[in-house]
C-alpha cells in the first residue's frame, strides 16, 4: 500500500511529522506532507478522536467523508494528553524521533501539556514546530478560537461574495482551513531547506486570520484608490466586463469576454456585431460601466440556448467559457479523469482527491486510506500503549 509508482519519487522521504490537529487546516496542512512522501503521524484524543470523524456523510463503515479527505495517507495514534505518562511519551517521541510538529489546539492549551514549541525546541534544536493559530500570536484576539465562517466574516470575504444588497454567503468550501493549511505547509518546507544549511529548526506561525485578511490582496489595493468598499460582483469580477456567468436555458455558463478582441468575437456569435461599435460597449471601461446596459441585451439572447450550445459556439471563435458544474459533474468530466486526480487504492475504496501537483509527471499516489482511531499505536507506541 505504501509502495510509490515507478517514476515518482517523494521529496520528503524519511521527514516525520507528528500532527497534533483537529478539524480541517492543521489535518490539511499535515496532509500536504504526506503527500509528498513524509511520514505523518496524528495524534488523536482516545474515545471519539478527531472532530472531523463525525463530520459530513458518513460511509456505511461508519467513517466520515470529511475525515477520510483530510487525513488519507497518514497513521494514526491515540494519546491521553490528561495521562501523565502517556502525554510524557509524547513529548519524547517529539523531542527524539520527529522533524516536524504541527499543531492547532486552542491558544494555551499545548503549552499546558508541556508540548509547546517553546518545550520541544529547547529540547531539540532541530525541530521545526508549526502553530496554527485562529487569530494569530499577537494582538487582542489572540486567545480566541476560530473557524472557517468566522474568519470568511472578520476578514472581509464575506462582504465581497454573492450578490450587492443580499445576505452574506460563506465561500462553499473550507477555503480559509485549506488555505492555512497550505501555507503551514510552505513555511515547514521552507524552514526543511534552511535547516540543511543550518543544522537548526524553527517556529513557524500560521492562522486563520492572517490567511483570510492576505487574500484581500486586489481588495486592499483598491480600497486605497478611493477608499471606498469593495462591492460584491456575483459570479463577475470588479473592473471586468464581460465576465461572469449567465443564464442558459439549461443552467449557468461562465463567459470571459473582458477585452476587446474577445467581446467582438462573443458580439458575432451572438448575431450583433454591431455591439462593440456602440459608444458604451467599445472598451472593457466603458463596457463595465454600463454592464446593466450590455447584460439586458446579452441575457435574453443567452437564456434561448443551452449551455453546450453557446459553450461550442463560443469556443470555435476562442471566447473562453465554462459551464457552472455540480460536482458530480466534475468528478465525471473528462478532464478531471484524464488529470487522474481522483484516487482509490487498488483494492477498492473511497475515490479522494489528490494533490494538484506531479513530480516528473507522476502525482503523488494514494498511499493508505485515513486511520482508524488508534490504528498504529501498536507499531508506534509499542509496549508504552
Amino acid at each position: 500500500m505504501d509502495d510509490h509508482p515507478s517514476g515518482f519519487e517523494p521529496a520528503l522521504t524519511g521527514v516525520r511529522v507528528v500532527e497534533i490537529g483537529t478539524s480541517v487546516a492543521a489535518p490539511y496542512a499535515a496532509w500536504i506532507l504526506a503527500s509528498l512522501g513524509a511520514d505523518v503521524i496524528k495524534v488523536e484524543p482516545p474515545g471519539k478522536g478527531d472532530d472531523a470523524r463525525q463530520w459530513g456523510k458518513m460511509f456505511e463503515d461508519g467513517s466520515s467523508s470529511y475525515f477520510h479527505a483530510l487525513n488519507r495517507d497518514k497513521r494514526g495514534i491515540t494519546v491521553d494528553l490528561k495521562d501523565e505518562a502517556d502525554c510524557q511519551w509524547l513529548k519524547d517521541f517529539c523531542v527524539t524521533e520527529v522533524d516536524v510538529v504541527i499543531q492547532n489546539m486552542r491558544p494555551g492549551r499545548v503549552d499546558g501539556f508541556g508540548l509547546g514549541a517553546a518545550d520541544l525546541t529547547a529540547a531539540n534544536s532541530r525541530l521545526i514546530y508549526c502553530n496554527l493559530w485562529a487569530f494569530g500570536k499577537q494582538g487582542p484576539m489572540k486567545d480566541k478560537p476560530g473557524y472557517d465562517p468566522l474568519m470568511q466574516a472578520y476578514g472581509g470575504l464575506m462582504s465581497l461574495t454573492g450578490e450587492e444588497g443580499q445576505a452574506p454567503i460563506r465561500v462553499g468550501t473550507s477555503i480559509i482551513d485549506m488555505g492555512t493549511g497550505l501555507w503551514c505547509a510552505v513555511g515547514i518546507l521552507a524552514a526543511l531547506n534552511t535547516r540543511k544549511d543550518t543544522g537548526k529548526g524553527c517556529v513557524v506561525d500560521a492562522s486563520l486570520y492572517e490567511t483570510s485578511v492576505a487574500w484581500m490582496t486586489n481588495s486592499v489595493a483598491s480600497v486605497g484608490v478611493d477608499g471606498k468598499r469593495p462591492e460584491k460582483q456575483g459570479s463577475g469580477a470588479r473592473g471586468l466586463a464581460p465576465y461572469q456567468a449567465y443564464a442558459c436555458s439549461d443552467g449557468h455558463l461562465i463567459i470571459a469576454a473582458p477585452n476587446d478582441r474577445l467581446f467582438e468575437r462573443l458580439a458575432g456569435v451572438m448575431g450583433h456585431p454591431e455591439w462593440p461599435d456602440d459608444a458604451r460597449f467599445d472598451s472593457n471601461q466603458n463596457r463595465y460601466a454600463n454592464l446593466a446596459e450590455l447584460n439586458a441585451l446579452l441575457e435574453p439572447v443567452i437564456a434561448a440556448q443551452p449551455r453546450r450550445h453557446w459553450h461550442d459556439e463560443l469556443d470555435k471563435v476562442g471566447v473562453p467559457t465554462a459551464p457552472v458544474q455540480e460536482i458530480p459533474e466534475m468528478m465525471a468530466g473528462s478532464q478531471t479523469r484524464a488529470l487522474e486526480i481522483l484516487q482509490t487504492l487498488a483494492g477498492g475504496g473511497p475515490e479522494l482527491m489528490g494533490m494538484p501537483l506531479s513530480f516528473g509527471g507522476h502525482r503523488p499516489p494514494l498511499r493508505r486510506y485515513a486511520p482508524t482511531l488508534g490504528q498504529h499505536n501498536d507499531e508506534i507506541k509499542g509496549s508504552k500503549n
